[in-house]
């Protein structure tokens, strides 16, 4: 039985929210210029060693969508079939969606903030299902059942929905032979990285993504998760991470 082809991974590039340190969640916040250029080069680098694609999926929020077409478009492959499944967007941040992170800090300390941020099984505060801005609103989500969506997520509920989406698109598509990029956000990628890899929770808290990097998989005849890479110097996804791992002002800084 021949391997199947590598599945390529691509967390979105710099959105508004992103620069302004604010949770975003599931608001459609749009790329900076900056993010635009990430998903550019990720493009280009992704051309320079010889990746072509035979399907992608995004998320159904703008930012992961328009990190695709991008990349895609400097892959001058525009014509690649794209799929929006809700299931790969960002984890739901309930009722810290739009706060700025530093802000919030000085209101309920840096490791509160911590744990909503990377915990596996902590959800912050539910958002306002009564709310005009809640997603059971927006009629990109018109054919869920109101209970398939959510108020506030834990990164292990954000597991259940991406091995859901593992499972009924990607492995038939895998199996198939398809080639795939997945562009889609931090805590759905590193959702799906807990699955395939087997993660601890206490693993998983301290997994960094950065925006606009692609990540190569690899897998076995059965599979299995064999190995995952960037393209990108180490010493560039190095500073990366870090970025990712302190984003935007710290407690301190940001005091008057």
């Amino acid at each position: 039985m021949p391997l199947p082809p590598p599945v390529v991974l691509l967390r979105h590039g710099q959105s508004q929210w992103n620069l302004e340190n604010r949770f975003t969640g599931w608001v459609d916040i749009d790329l900076t210029e900056a993010g635009r250029e990430e998903a550019r080069q990720a493009g280009l680098l992704l051309k320079e060693h010889g990746f072509a694609f035979d399907q992608a999926f995004t998320s159904v929020l703008k930012r992961a969508i328009r990190t695709c077409w991008i990349a895609l478009d400097s892959l001058d492959t525009l014509w690649v079939p794209m799929h929006h499944d809700w299931r790969l967007n960002e984890r739901h941040y309930g009722a810290l969606a739009g706060l700025n992170k530093a802000e919030t800090a000085q209101r309920h300390g840096e490791e509160q903030v911590h744990i909503w941020r990377r915990s596996f099984d902590i959800r912050p505060e539910a958002a306002d299902r009564h709310h005009p801005s809640w997603e059971g609103f927006d009629p990109r989500y018109k054919n869920l059942s109101p209970q398939d969506i959510p108020t506030t997520e834990c990164l292990a509920d954000t597991v259940k929905r991406v091995r859901l989406f593992w499972e009924e698109r990607v492995v038939p598509a895998l199996t198939a032979g398809d080639r795939m990029l997945i562009s889609a956000h931090g805590n759905s990628l590193r959702a799906l990285l807990k699955m395939l890899e087997g993660l601890t929770d206490d693993e998983v808290v301290d997994l960094n993504i950065p925006t606009g990097q692609p990540m190569v998989l690899t897998f076995n005849a059965g599979l299995t998760l064999v190995s995952r890479r960037y393209l990108s110097e180490p010493s560039v996804i190095e500073a990366a991470m870090s970025a990712v791992a302190h984003p935007g002002p710290s407690l301190k800084a940001a005091r008057p």
